[in-house]
C-alpha cells in the first residue's frame, strides 16, 4: 500500500477546503487537498446565491458571476411581496459554482498546495486516540496519507469527523432536502432573487435566482422529516414550476441536502479540524453557508499554522479555532437557529399579516447583507408583530 506524508491533508475541495488549503500553503506548509469527484465543482448542489460579503475574500471575476443583484423579493403565503435591497450599488451575486469552486482550488494550487481529484477518504488513521492522517482510495489505489492535521471539509455528508469520533449527527427535522432545476425560457428580473414561503415548500421555501439570458435556478427545500413518497422536494418543485414557469425548459436537475441544525457541539479533536458544512456552519434560517465556510477556512489555517510552529496538534491547541470562529460568526448562526424555529411555528395568517405591515412601508434598505440584519429591520418596522422574535435576537 502506498504511503505519503504531508503537514496537512484537507478532505474536500469546496469553498471551505480550498480556502483552508490556500491559506495553509501561503504559510509555507506542505498541504494536500483531495476531492472525491473527478472534477472540482461538479456536481453543483447549491442555489449559487451569495451576498457582496464575498468581496472580502476574493477579487470578483466575471467568469464566475452570472448575475449581480440589487436585492430580493420575498413572497408571503398569500403572495404579498416584500422587497429588500442593499444600500449602495448591489446586494450580492449569483455564481456559477462549477467555475467558482475550480477557481478557489486553482488559488490553492497557485499558493503551493497539491490538489488531487478522484481521491476519496475511506477512514482515518489514529495513534493513541489522535488522528494522524487518512486512508484513501486514489483512482482505485489504496493509500495511507499521514499528516499532522486532517481538515474535514467533506460537506453535509461528512464522514471524516464521524470516523474521528466527533458527533456530527443531525436530526431529520434539522435537514432540508432540496431539488432545483436550471431553467431556460423563463421571464425573471435579473436584478432580484425571489423567495416564496408557503405550502409550495412545507418547512422550507422556494427560490428563483436569475442566471442571465432568460435562465434561472428554480428550486425549493422542504423539511427532511416530512419528505415521503409523493411529497418529496422534487414533487413540490414540479408543482411549483408548472404554475410559475409553465413554458420554461429544464436544462439540469440538482439535488442535495442542507444542515439547518446550527453548528455541531465540537469542531475539533486531537489532530483534526472540521470546516464548512461538515461543521454545520450554515445559517439555519437562510441555508446559506459559502461565506461562513470561507471565513472558517481562513481561521482554521491561522490556528493550524500556529500548531505546526509549536508542533502541538492536540485538541487543546486546535480548540483555538473553535473559539475564534464562534467569536467571529457563531452568534449569527445561533440567532438564525432561533429565528428558524420561530418562523416555523408562525401560522400562515400571521405571516401574511407581517408581510402586509412590511410591504406597506415600502422597500427595506439594508446596510449589511445578512439574515440577522434583515431580521432586525423586520422587528424595527413591526415591533408589535415580532415582539417575541425581538427577545430572541437582541
Amino acid at each position: 500500500m502506498r504511503e505519503e506524508r504531508h503537514d496537512v491533508v484537507v478532505v474536500g475541495a469546496g469553498p471551505a477546503g480550498s480556502v483552508t488549503a490556500k491559506h495553509l500553503a501561503l504559510r509555507g506548509l506542505d498541504v494536500l487537498l483531495i476531492e472525491r469527484n473527478q472534477e472540482i465543482g461538479v456536481p453543483v448542489r447549491c442555489a449559487e446565491g451569495v451576498s457582496k460579503g464575498l468581496e472580502k475574500f476574493v477579487r470578483i471575476d466575471k467568469r464566475w458571476i452570472c448575475a449581480t443583484v440589487k436585492g430580493a423579493h420575498i413572497y408571503s403565503p398569500d403572495g404579498t411581496k416584500v422587497t429588500v435591497e442593499a444600500e449602495g450599488s448591489h446586494a450580492g451575486y449569483v455564481l456559477e459554482r462549477r467555475i467558482f469552486d475550480r477557481f478557489l482550488a486553482e488559488e490553492a494550487a497557485r499558493a503551493g498546495a497539491t490538489v488531487r481529484v478522484k481521491t476519496a477518504a475511506t477512514g482515518v488513521i489514529k495513534e493513541n486516540g489522535a488522528v494522524k492522517g487518512i486512508s484513501a482510495n486514489c483512482m482505485g489505489e489504496q493509500m495511507r496519507i499521514y499528516a499532522d492535521v486532517v481538515v474535514a471539509a467533506d460537506g453535509v455528508e461528512s464522514k471524516v469527523g464521524e470516523w474521528a469520533g466527533l458527533n456530527t449527527a443531525v436530526k431529520m427535522r434539522d435537514i432540508a432536502v432540496c431539488a432545483e432545476f436550471l431553467m431556460s425560457g423563463v421571464e425573471v428580473d435579473d436584478a432580484y432573487c425571489e423567495f416564496f414561503i408557503g405550502d409550495m415548500a412545507p418547512r422550507g421555501y422556494a427560490w428563483v435566482f436569475p442566471k442571465g439570458d432568460d435562465c434561472a435556478n428554480v428550486g425549493l427545500g422542504i423539511g427532511a422529516d416530512i419528505s415521503t413518497e409523493g411529497r418529496r422536494a422534487l414533487d413540490f418543485l414540479r408543482s411549483f414550476v408548472a404554475k410559475k414557469f409553465p413554458a420554461g425548459k429544464v436544462l439540469a436537475e440538482i439535488y442535495g441536502a442542507v444542515p439547518l441544525s446550527g453548528p455541531i457541539y465540537e469542531t475539533v479533536a486531537d489532530g483534526i479540524v472540521l470546516v464548512g458544512d461538515a461543521a454545520r456552519q450554515v445559517d439555519p434560517l437562510s441555508g446559506g453557508g459559502i461565506l461562513y465556510a470561507m471565513r472558517a477556512g481562513e481561521i482554521a489555517a491561522e490556528v493550524i499554522s500556529e500548531a505546526c510552529e509549536e508542533k502541538d496538534f492536540s485538541r487543546r491547541k486546535l480548540y483555538e479555532y473553535e473559539k475564534r470562529w464562534r467569536q467571529d460568526f457563531g452568534r449569527r448562526l445561533e440567532i438564525g437557529l432561533k429565528a428558524k424555529e420561530y418562523f416555523l411555528k408562525m401560522p400562515a395568517s400571521r405571516m401574511n399579516k407581517l408581510a402586509h405591515a412590511l410591504a406597506a412601508k415600502g422597500t427595506i434598505k439594508l446596510r449589511e447583507q445578512t439574515a440577522v440584519a434583515m431580521l432586525k429591520e423586520f422587528v424595527r418596522r413591526s415591533p408589535s408583530l415580532l415582539f417575541d422574535l425581538a427577545k430572541l435576537i437582541f
